[in-house]
């Protein structure tokens, strides 16, 4: 039973913990720089919001809460498109310019096998990987007909009913999978619900929600993924995938705004060819195409009936569209990777009163086009494993707003990572990259409501030059892994309060990260893990504080796990420490710390069904995970921004039948 387990954080005893929310046996097999979260459609059943999911399995990973779902994630204090989110080849971005909806709300735990995470600036192959990269493969097409139904149900209100099925016939097989899930309004340890604690703690009138709106349900959101595969020969295959997402009627308590509706599409088409000849050991071409509608609006909130003020939208749209081609091929025991990568992305809003008044653009419509060319290469050199790649990549930003500027970036970056095993049970690791990352049109364009335009049309782009080193180790039954990594930020994008707009300027982030577990027996085991991060940054214009926003503190979590034949329990104890270096100037806030406990036992009924039981936030603990950094539009209390509780107890309860 040598399950690899999920990358927990350890907190041990008295450290305070994060921002994790419970997922039990999710399968980890963590690799020396990245770690592979698997089987994440068959553990996690709480929720499926994936934010959640990674936070707790990873101690480098938090969340930023913005409602009951399609929350955010942080990597070594880096987020937005400081990390690459990558869905089975294809790039998608989030319509709203308040992340309401990002890159990694767009796919659903119950549609996922495996992700991939990889911290640092080691990824050549996509734009923009400045600080991590977040690679999730969706299920995939059996050869034998098979499926599995799943019926979920938890406090405040919530369900979900999820079904797949997937089988093939001589050469072709396919999958489809569909989900509806609906939540009420969660409640915080103190038994707010979301519209309470924005009565509690909004300052003006108009943020908070009418009268009839205040016991609405949290969200609705439906699902569909659907796959065709195709075994051309026996060396070439193509593959098609489209993914729906349709989500309505979504609360940001904490946002002047909710979302009508955030409807996402996703096409995906790749041929891959094997064994072609001397220069071709395998060639891929991957083709994507992806959309997001994302109206949001003032409609529940008191502002919307008020005379002067009356209904906003913010109508948005976001596109991508891309092309990669990379052939592999192997030189005297190495392997060689050629590729072109090519893609445009397009974003742009507008404001409206009462549905159909036009008033201004919030981005008007802006494009960025990539073009670029890349080489790996890895080699085995008796016990040293030695992997490089460089990249080259020309970008333009166009405007439709003659007014702004239209900007145009070159970059050539490349990394080295090295690994050396001493023994069968030791290995040291030690990497050195340098990436880069363009601004996007939000930072570029973007104009609020009032006209005020808070985009920048000057930055420049953020390089990334950091340093890792680790060992992992196994002694017996116990392991243990230890990172460290040193990150120099040249021309960082960051959100100044005091100008409101956007500037850049240099910082650094440094850090470690401990994780491991151990088998005490075939039947219980422990895992562990711990993640600490500093950030400092050159004071901005008209400021003095030097501390970097979204730095979350020290945290980490223990679990114990205990297997017997049908059944399966798992005790996590999970803490953070209070956030004590936070930067006040730009809207973030002292935070306390946190000692939650979380319980899930599962029983294999019959060979076809099982059922799992939870107990979240057993001693309905009052807590926030995230900051108030004002890269945010949120609701004001007066003096500071509101912050989100998380929610307090929450019992669950699925039943899975696979046939």
């Amino acid at each position: 039973m040598y399950k690899v387990i999920k990358l927990s954080m350890i907190s041990a005893i008295a450290l305070c913990a994060t921002d994790v929310i419970e997922l039990e046996t999710i399968n980890v097999n963590e690799k020396v720089n990245s770690i592979i979260v698997k089987d994440v459609s068959g553990e996690e059943l709480k929720s499926a919001d994936l934010a959640e999911a990674l936070s707790k399995n990873n101690p480098s990973i938090s969340m930023i809460r913005r409602s009951a779902i399609a929350n955010d994630i942080v990597i070594r204090g880096q987020k937005r498109d400081n990390i690459n989110v990558i869905i089975d080849g294809a790039k998608i971005y989030g319509g709203c310019p308040n992340r309401m909806d990002p890159p990694i709300s767009h796919v659903l735990t119950n549609n996922i096998e495996t992700v991939i995470v990889k911290e640092g600036p080691y990824d050549v192959e996509n734009f923009g990987t400045l600080s991590g990269k977040v690679e999730i493969k969706t299920k995939e097409p059996k050869e034998e007909f098979e499926g599995e139904v799943n019926v979920n149900m938890g406090s405040f209100s919530y369900k979900k009913v999820s079904a797949s099925a997937s089988g093939g016939i001589d050469k072709v097989r396919f999958l489809i999978s569909m989900s509806k899930e609906e939540s009420g309004q969660y409640k915080d340890g103190d038994g707010n619900t979301l519209s309470q604690q924005v009565d509690n703690k909004a300052s003006s009138v108009n943020n908070k929600y009418q009268d009839k709106y205040k016991d609405m349900d949290a969200y609705e959101k439906k699902t569909l993924l659907t796959k065709l595969y195709f075994d051309l020969t026996d060396n070439q295959a193509l593959k098609f995938s489209y993914t729906a997402n349709r989500s309505d009627n979504v609360m940001y308590p904490s946002t002047g705004m909710d979302a009508l509706r955030d409807d996402s599409d996703i096409f995906d088409l790749s041929y891959t060819a094997k064994d072609l000849g001397d220069y071709s050991k395998e060639l891929n071409l991957n083709y994507y195409n992806s959309k997001v509608e994302h109206p949001m609006s003032t409609l529940y909130r008191n502002a919307a009936v008020n005379t002067m003020m009356k209904e906003m939208i913010n109508d948005m749209t976001s596109k991508i569209s891309g092309l990669k081609i990379k052939n592999s091929l192997d030189i005297n025991d190495a392997e060689l990777l050629l590729g072109i990568d090519t893609s445009k992305r397009s974003w742009e809003g507008k404001y409206y009163k009462q549905t159909n008044v036009y008033l201004r653009d919030s981005i008007t419509k802006a494009e960025t086009k990539n073009n670029a060319l890349f080489m790996t290469y890895d080699k085995n050199i008796g016990d040293v494993n030695v992997s490089t790649g460089v990249r080259y990549d020309d970008t333009k930003i166009d405007s439709s707003n003659t007014s702004m500027n239209d900007n145009q970036y070159n970059s050539f970056t490349g990394n080295i990572f090295t690994t050396y095993k001493t023994d069968k049970d030791t290995k040291y690791f030690m990497g050195f990259g340098k990436a880069s990352r363009v601004p996007d049109a939000r930072e570029l364009y973007f104009v609020h409501s009032s006209g005020a335009v808070r985009g920048n049309d000057e930055l420049n782009q953020t390089n990334n030059y950091e340093i890792d080193l680790g060992v992992e180790k196994f002694i017996g039954d116990f392991k243990i892994k230890t990172k460290i990594f040193y990150s120099i930020l040249e021309n960082y994008i960051y959100y100044s309060g005091t100008r409101n707009t956007f500037e850049n300027v240099d910082a650094k982030v440094y850090g470690l990260a401990v994780n491991g577990f151990y088998y005490l027996n075939d039947n219980l085991y422990f895992d562990y893990g711990v993640a600490y991060q500093k950030g400092k940054k050159d004071a901005l214009q008209g400021q003095s504080n030097t501390n970097m926003a979204d730095i979350a503190p020290l945290k980490g979590n223990i679990s114990v796990n205990y297997e017997e034949g049908k059944h399966k329990f798992n005790f996590t104890a999970i803490a953070s420490d209070s956030w004590d270096d936070y930067d006040d100037e730009n809207g973030e806030q002292k935070l306390s710390g946190f000692v939650v406990y979380n319980t899930k036992y599962n029983n294999q009924i019959t060979k076809s069904l099982d059922m799992t039981i939870g107990l979240d936030n057993i001693l309905d603990k009052t807590y926030a995970v995230s900051n108030t950094y004002n890269d945010l539009t949120l609701v004001s209390t007066g003096s500071e921004s509101m912050l989100l509780n998380e929610p307090g107890r929450y019992g669950y309860i699925n039943l899975r039948y696979k046939f």
